[in-house]
């Protein structure tokens, strides 16, 4: 582990001298016409019907936390400022609307939107990286009806799959624990390349240590972390394969034959773990080999691309099954990670790892640790642990028994939950298909409803209550109690006087008018900045450190309930009274009244 620290506190080191390749970096692929085809048309039929001096108000909000939990991360925010920053039609991209959009539309209102700007658009927002809550506006923007149509569906793309993934990682961060790395493998297993540069930009955000997508690691500094692949142990037959064999001391300079070493080290290991070297592969020995000689100073490998015996690997299975069972069965403790001898996994790669190890201990250099791709993870990660602490203490090298363990294979929140019950030893968990896809709940679900229009509120009514939106401009406020955490959201209208502290306030739910109750605040936090106004970007931007830090300072303010896996305690949302006496005068004022025939 605190090799892996030193390397981070060198990508970190890296990544500060390379700051602006995040700031300066823009996707070319979000544009303006990267939209739906309506939003063009609508804006044809506003600009047709004499509305170009129209302003309006529109919110962006989700209605439902994801992956069955209480909190959502806010995520987007910057990518969306850049967008503003950018907005404007080319001239092709004029020319392919002339052919794209139905025939007679006037050649004005083209040239309108080649002069189109987000110059009159002001854009609130709350913080990037801070908790957030159905029904509560992450984006707030304000301007010419036509521009901020425009803006819908782009911002609902930069916005809903960026939450969506952080909020991801928060929840694979809360349950591996502080303590524990997590690496971010899901490039290959991404909804194409600009989900999976997104995907390693934003589980960085919500708490992962690093990834293995190399270009994220470029574009956002992004720490990246990797191994190596079965192929590379697959690839050498045997030790007469290797062209490279020896390596020099890191100090000294001499040099000596990493394979000669490495073979000794395995005799005498063998009879230290009571294991045979008959039945390790010669194949692996010599790419284990090969790879520390080529990485002295990194040397990690994947120790589980050959399994021993048939008939051990049959064992082995069996007792992890029966592991499983008993476990479930509340039988055995965690601590009974020994059910089956070291000697039944130690015959080829773990052995092997452990006399390159030793070999490159010689000629001083550390080892880093292994990576386990498959089985009983908890089980292998038990038995590589006792094995390195065996070894440490016969030889007198304590830094042998903390050799990192990463594990990967599939992993999912559920996963780690299981590993935790039965006490894994895992340093790192390694993750792909179910962080990057958000397989739990592949989407978000934000909306971007309008609420106002030349100072008039407007509400969509629905015979799902849930779908009822809450007109007018808005302010939002967190109240906080006296133990230190959030209690509620309170949404008012732009023209109340704020919450203050100490000074009790009646908060409703927004449509049951028996939900009410009093709080009397210590901590009155307001959630809205201006983040886009007079053509610019209004505040001075976080990096992605600094947002990935407000990740967790925001999730401490929540209550350990409404941050827990099972059963989580939903987060109080309300309006005030003002707000809610005006919600509902406008919904009776706007609902058909009908007729009893």
């Amino acid at each position: 582990m605190a090799t892996m620290n030193r390397e981070r506190s060198e990508d970190s080191a890296f990544a500060a001298g390379r700051n602006s390749w995040n700031r300066h970096y823009h996707n070319s692929v979000v544009q303006p016409l990267l939209t739906d085809l309506y939003q063009i048309t609508m804006a044809y039929a506003y600009w047709k019907s004499g509305k170009i001096d129209d302003n309006a108000v529109f919110d962006l909000f989700f209605r439902t936390n994801p992956f069955q939990g209480e909190f959502t991360i806010f995520a987007g925010l910057e990518e969306c400022l850049k967008f503003l920053d950018s907005f404007h039609y080319s001239e092709t991209d004029i020319e392919y609307l002339k052919h794209a959009l139905p025939q007679g539309i006037e050649d004005d209102f083209f040239e309108y939107l080649s002069q189109l700007t987000a110059k009159e658009v002001t854009l609130y927002a709350i913080e990037e990286g801070s908790v957030a809550f159905p029904r509560v506006p992450l984006i707030k923007v304000v301007g010419p009806l036509i521009i901020v149509q425009l803006l819908e569906t782009t911002l609902l793309t930069l916005v809903n799959y960026a939450s969506l993934m952080a909020t991801n990682a928060a929840r694979y961060r809360m349950v591996a624990g502080k303590h524990i790395h997590l690496l971010e493998f899901g490039l290959r297993r991404a909804q194409g390349p600009d989900g999976g540069l997104s995907a390693s930009k934003y589980s960085y955000i919500g708490g992962f240590d690093g990834t293995s997508n190399v270009l994220a690691g470029k574009l956002f500094n992004i720490p990246v972390k990797g191994t190596h692949a079965h192929a590379y142990i697959t690839s050498f037959t045997g030790i007469d394969e290797l062209k490279t064999r020896v390596l020099q001391h890191k100090e000294d300079g001499t040099t000596r034959d990493i394979l000669e070493l490495a073979m000794e080290h395995r005799t005498n290991l063998a009879s230290v773990l009571d294991v045979s070297t008959d039945e390790s592969s010669e194949g692996e020995l010599a790419a284990m080999v090969s790879f520390a000689i080529a990485f002295p100073d990194g040397f990690m490998a994947l120790v589980d691309t050959y399994d021993v015996k048939s008939r051990t690997c049959w064992l082995v299975r069996q007792l992890a099954a029966i592991r499983r069972i008993v476990s479930q069965l509340d039988l055995i403790s965690s601590s009974h990670c020994h059910l089956a001898s070291p000697r039944l996994l130690t015959r080829s790669g773990l052995l092997n790892f452990c006399a390159v190890a030793l070999a490159l201990n010689d000629q001083g250099y550390r080892a880093i640790g292994i990576r386990i791709d498959s089985g009983d993870l908890a089980y292998l990660s038990c038995l590589a642990r006792e094995t390195f602490e065996r070894i440490a203490e016969r030889f007198k090298l304590p830094w042998f028994s903390k050799l990192t363990i990463v594990a990967s294979n599939d992993i999912n929140e559920d996963t780690i939950l299981s590993l935790n019950e039965q006490g894994h030893k895992i340093d790192c968990f390694g993750i792909g298909t179910h962080l990057v896809t958000c397989q739990r709940q592949p989407a978000l679900g934000c909306v971007y409803k309008m609420v106002e229009i030349n100072n008039q509120p407007r509400i969509k009514l629905s015979q799902d209550v849930g779908k009822v939106t809450m007109p007018g401009s808005k302010n939002v406020f967190r109240l906080y109690g006296a133990d230190g955490h959030a209690l509620i959201d309170l949404l008012q209208r732009v023209d109340e006087n704020p919450p203050e502290v100490g000074q009790k306030v009646l908060c409703r739910h927004p449509f049951q008018e028996s939900k009410r109750a009093y709080v009397i605040p210590t901590n009155v936090e307001p959630l809205y900045r201006v983040y886009w106004t007079d053509g610019r970007v209004a505040q001075v931007l976080p990096s992605l450190e600094e947002v990935r830090e407000r990740v967790q300072a925001s999730l401490k303010t929540l209550r350990q309930d409404h941050k827990r896996t099972l059963n989580p305690t939903p987060y109080k949302v309300a309006v005030s009274d003002n707000l809610y006496n005006f919600i509902h005068e406008l919904w009776l004022q706007n609902a058909p009244i009908g007729e009893l025939a």
